[in-house]
């Protein structure tokens, strides 16, 4: 039988949420995203939507992406460190722009808890407006939940949404990609936001470390190497775009190079990838090594120190490879796009 009324009142936060607390978040990511605000910015953080002025384009297309952080977060809250993860989310969101030749124009994000921490959320937003402003655009929106019995004790989610735009002329598709236009590899910074599942059971579970155990190899701790932030590689991408020698992008996120580098090509062509061009850092060889990872599946599973792979023209390698030195770049001429017999689709042959 129903029970009758109680004579306690029940509140909201008796059922596990806290408004109050979520006010708190919400004002922490209000008063960090003002500092991300251009004047393009009408309506942003507070209203029921956000508003952005579109200018400076003449015949602009809208580019967008969508992602989230995986089980990286797991090393956050083990680390009880959170400021990276959001840096990570911005940053990979504008390399998937990025490879179209697309400026970033505004982020929102998504943050959702069982129960909100407003100084766990605070670190998280804080690395979401680091990350908005050294790549230039604004953190406008998004959405703060609470979400009891959904989430574990101390878990949360992080996703992002970006958009960007790019003149119509000026977008990069990869179909003026030639069979003998040379392929470069772009350093990582480790890991970035892929393969953590395999990293996580490969390091606690199977070899026992725990976030501060220091490996020399690595010259750091487990926990310091896993949350190496995901790099940005805007600026590179912009420059070679700018003296017309980007004629294709591909960045290497979950499949690594074997299944992101062929999205970058036309029909008709493969990427040939020389092994030996590179040394992976020594966190993938140490993973492979832990695991008797597979060949095959450590090559799917990640990057292997390289963040991002770009076709240049043949006859501008050199000019390429000057304006990468300019840069800083960390990088490596890794190989070419060859042609394949007709009606095969694009793949990657290692040699």
């Amino acid at each position: 039988m129903p029970s009758g009324p109680r004579s306690q009142p029940i509140r909201y936060k008796d059922a596990g949420v806290d408004i109050a607390e979520a006010d708190r978040a919400v004002a922490a990511v209000h008063r960090l995203a003002l500092r991300t605000f251009t004047p393009a910015v009408l309506a942003g953080i507070g209203s029921f939507g956000a508003a952005y002025r579109l200018s400076r384009y003449r015949r602009p297309v809208l580019v967008a992406s969508a992602d989230g952080v995986g089980t990286k977060l797991k090393v956050a809250v083990m680390a009880g460190r959170h400021d990276t993860v959001g840096e990570d989310l911005v940053n990979h969101c504008v390399n998937d722009i990025a490879v179209l030749g697309a400026d970033p124009l505004f982020f929102l994000d998504y943050f959702a808890a069982g129960k909100l921490d407003v100084g766990v959320a605070r670190q998280v937003f804080e690395g979401l407006a680091r990350g908005c402003r050294s790549n230039g655009c604004a953190l406008i929106g998004g959405e703060t939940a609470e979400m009891p019995g959904l989430y574990a004790p101390g878990d949360y989610d992080l996703a992002g949404f970006i958009v960007g735009a790019v003149e119509r002329e000026r977008l990069v598709t990869g179909r003026s990609i030639r069979a003998g236009d040379p392929l470069i590899a772009l350093a990582s910074t480790g890991l970035h936001t892929n393969g953590y599942s395999l990293a996580r059971k490969l390091l606690f579970e199977v070899a026992g470390y725990r976030v501060d155990t220091y490996l020399p190899e690595l010259g750091c701790t487990v926990g310091q190497e896993l949350l190496k932030v995901h790099r940005s590689y805007r600026e590179a991408l912009r420059a070679l775009h700018s003296k017309s020698l980007l004629r294709g992008a591909a960045h290497i996120t979950g499949g690594g190079i074997t299944d992101n580098t062929p999205r970058m090509l036309p029909r008709g062509l493969a990427a040939e990838i020389d092994t030996a061009s590179w040394t992976p850092p020594a966190i993938f060889q140490l993973l492979r090594r832990l695991g008797n990872v597979p060949e095959d599946d450590w090559r799917r599973t990640f990057n292997l120190g390289v963040g991002m792979i770009v076709a240049v023209p043949a006859r501008r390698l050199r000019e390429a490879c000057r304006l990468l030195n300019r840069l800083g770049e960390n990088y490596w001429v890794i190989g070419r796009a060859v042609r394949q017999p007709r009606g095969e689709s694009a793949r990657v042959l290692y040699r």
